[in-house]
C-alpha cells in the first residue's frame, strides 16, 4: 500500500509542476491518472501542514537508541504512554529515513577449542535456554575484537577478548572480563563475580559454555564443584548449542563494532562496557515484554 500511495503522490506533483505547460487532460491520459485521484492530492497538498509530535517523540527515541528500528520504537512509544499502531510508526519511519542500516561482516570465528586437555562436560541445557527462576541457568563465551595501534609509524592490529557471563532468565549480562589476551585467570574473575551474583538462587545452578580449554581446566571446574554447580558444555564444532551468547555477540558487533575503527584499548574497553550498561538497563527486547534485561528482574523480584 504504502509504495502505490507514494507512487501516487509523485504523479500527482508532475501534474501540478506541468500545468501551466499543458492541458490538464493530456496531462492525466498521458500519464494514466485518474482525475479523481488527482483532485484528491490537489486538495491535500493546499492543506497547511501540522506538525506531527509523534515525529518529534520518535526522533528523541533514536536519539538514544541507534539501532532502534520501527517495531522496538513502537513498543517504546507504547511502554511512554503513547497508543500509536504500528503500521503507523513504519510510516513515520520511512517518511523521516529512519530504518536501520547495521553494518555485516563476516570473519573468523574466535575457537579457544584446542582438543580436550581436561574434564569436558556433558550438554545438560541442551538447548533450553528458557528458565523462569532468575540465575539458575548462566552460560558464558569469549569473543575477540580488534583495535588499530601504530609501531614505528605503520599501522598495527592488536586484539580485545570479552568474557561476559550471562543469566538466561533475562539475557542479563551478570558479570563480564575485558583484557588483551584470552587468559584463565580473566575468565576466573568473570566467573568468581558470576558466582557471587547469582548465590541468591534456591535451586542448584548450571554454567554453560562451549569446550574451550580454560573451562576445561582444574582450576575451573573445582570451583564449580565447590560452589556446587552443574558444568554443561556445548558439543565440539556446535555453536547452536550456545546461540544466545552468539546471539548477544552479535547484537553487540553490530551495533557497535561493525563500520567502525577503533584506535586504542581503552577506547574499546570503554564502548564495550557502556554497551553493556545500555544493553542490561535500557535496550527492551521483544521476548521480555519489550522490557530491558533489568527491568524484566525487577518486575519479577516485586511481584
Amino acid at each position: 500500500v504504502a509504495p502505490a500511495r507514494r507512487n501516487a503522490e509523485q504523479k500527482a506533483r508532475i501534474v501540478c509542476s506541468l500545468r501551466g505547460e499543458f492541458q490538464l487532460k493530456d496531462i492525466l491520459a498521458f500519464l494514466g491518472f485518474p482525475k479523481a485521484t488527482y483532485m484528491y492530492w490537489q486538495k491535500k497538498f493546499a492543506q497547511p501542514e501540522v506538525p506531527d509530535k509523534r515525529e518529534q517523540i520518535i526522533l528523541a527515541i533514536r536519539k538514544e537508541h541507534k539501532d532502534y528500528g520501527y517495531r522496538r520504537l513502537w513498543a517504546q512509544l507504547r511502554n511512554l504512554g503513547h497508543k500509536i499502531n504500528r503500521k503507523a510508526v513504519q510510516r513515520i519511519v520511512q517518511k523521516l529515513r529512519l530504518q536501520v542500516r547495521s553494518f555485516t561482516h563476516r570473519s573468523r570465528r574466535y575457537s579457544s577449542y584446542k582438543g580436550a586437555i581436561g574434564i569436558v562436560a556433558d550438554n545438560l541445557l541442551s538447548r533450553r535456554f528458557k528458565t523462569s527462576i532468575p540465575h539458575q541457568k548462566i552460560t558464558t563465551d569469549t569473543s575477540e575484537f580488534k583495535y588499530w595501534g601504530q609501531n614505528n609509524g605503520k599501522p598495527i592490529v592488536h586484539k580485545l577478548y570479552l568474557d561476559p557471563y550471562m543469566d538466561l532468565f533475562n539475557n542479563e549480562i551478570v558479570s563480564f572480563h575485558i583484557g588483551k589476551t584470552p587468559s584463565a585467570e580473566g575468565i576466573q574473575s568473570a566467573l568468581e563475580e558470576a558466582i557471587r551474583v547469582t548465590a541468591d538462587c534456591p535451586y542448584r545452578r548450571t554454567f554453560h559454555s562451549d569446550q574451550g580449554w580454560a573451562y576445561q581446566m582444574k582450576s575451573y571446574t573445582k570451583r564449580l564443584k565447590e560452589e556446587r554447580i552443574f558444568q554443561s558444555m556445548s558439543r565440539k564444532g556446535n555453536c547452536l548449542d550456545n546461540s544466545v551468547m552468539e546471539n548477544f555477540f552479535g547484537l553487540l558487533k553490530q551495533e557497535i563494532y561493525y563500520g567502525r575503527v577503533y584506535h586504542s584499548y581503552e577506547e574499546l574497553k570503554t564502548a564495550i562496557e557502556e554497551y553493556i550498561v545500555y544493553y542490561n538497563e535500557r535496550r527492551i527486547k521483544k521476548s521480555l515484554g519489550w522490557m530491558s534485561p533489568a527491568e524484566y528482574r525487577r518486575k519479577h523480584a516485586s511481584a
